[in-house]
């Protein structure tokens, strides 16, 4: 007997002047990755449930739709889709803004595409994280939150718990990188040239960038990644973290462990190497200054690193992957 595939749940968000065709858009690209992976025959890959959440008129988001109806699950992600019209205020009320606080503080990973970025700004979770949005807000966003490390020549900022992108069009990239955290690589390739659209080659051909886990529940631990996350990982002790959590060391590092996979200096160096990863990508500083800026010292050491989890030298990484 085959062995049954986990599901995992994600969330599209329909609010007043969302952009439709994103939508149907994620629904199908997620529709046909569920394809693929069937084809694969492999109960390790798990079957992905695209539901809709339309905002009612007091703004709490409520299921609409369900591709694969079943028990109540927490959702792994919850994506905001790009509207073509600009960004108003009644697009944004408290109560929906008070639900993707309640959604990223019980593990769900957020995504938003242009204006859906603005919205998890206005919600405050990206204060002291660093975001994109499209070019043509960039401006008005850098001065209405002054609290978010604002990129905007990049076209896709992921910082794990929080992915926003730039383009109207975006919406298919943000669809990809979930596709490839859960389900590898090679699905996600396969997904976007079934679809005929273009798909950042760094992920499927150096490891997928580092996709913390989240949905855990151990609400001490994924206190200290959201801590973690905002910080960037620099110059941060397991005394610190422990403290963060509230507890005592040892507790802290058996619990860490248990909840991630992860002991709790390889979780830092792999937050640093995917911050490292996007400035490689996107931007033209030395080596040095980018190992300086993602916390290491040495530059040695942390082009050790660097090879060890993408299998790529910095320089070769860059010559492969800058834009």
């Amino acid at each position: 007997m085959a062995a049954q595939r986990s599901t995992v749940e994600l969330g599209v968000l329909i609010y007043q002047g969302a952009q439709l065709a994103a939508v149907h858009g994620l629904t199908d690209l997620f529709g046909v990755a569920n394809r693929i992976a069937a084809e694969h025959e492999s109960a390790q890959l798990p079957l992905l449930r695209v539901s809709h959440w339309q905002v009612d008129a007091h703004g709490t988001p409520a299921r609409t739709f369900d591709s694969h109806p079943g028990p109540e699950q927490p959702m792994m992600a919850v994506l905001v889709p790009p509207s073509i019209a600009e960004f108003t205020e009644d697009q944004a009320p408290p109560a929906l803004l008070e639900w993707l606080r309640l959604q990223h503080a019980g593990g769900t990973v957020l995504g938003g595409v242009c204006i859906g970025s603005i919205m998890l700004a206005r919600s405050g979770l990206l204060d002291g994280r660093s975001a994109t949005t499209h070019w043509s807000s960039a401006k008005s966003f850098a001065a209405s939150y002054p609290a978010v490390r604002l990129e905007a020549d990049k076209p896709i900022v992921d910082d794990g718990d929080l992915i926003t992108s730039a383009g109207l069009m975006a919406w298919s990239e943000l669809g990809l990188r979930l596709v490839d955290r859960l389900m590898g690589p090679s699905v996600a390739a396969d997904t976007a040239r079934f679809l005929v659209i273009e798909h950042s080659a760094s992920a499927s051909q150096c490891g997928s960038n580092f996709a913390p886990l989240l949905r855990h529940g151990d609400g001490a631990v994924l206190k200290v990644q959201h801590w973690l996350q905002a910080s960037g990982a620099v110059d941060v002790s397991v005394a610190a973290m422990a403290q963060e959590a509230n507890l005592e060391e040892r507790t802290f590092l058996r619990r860490f462990r248990n909840a991630t996979g992860l002991k709790p200096t390889e979780y830092c160096q792999h937050l640093r190497v995917g911050k490292a990863r996007q400035m490689l990508e996107f931007t033209n500083g030395t080596i040095d200054h980018i190992a300086w800026t993602v916390g290491y010292q040495d530059p040695g050491a942390f082009r050790t690193i660097f090879k060890k989890i993408t299998g790529l030298s910095p320089s070769d990484y860059r010559n492969r992957f800058g834009v």
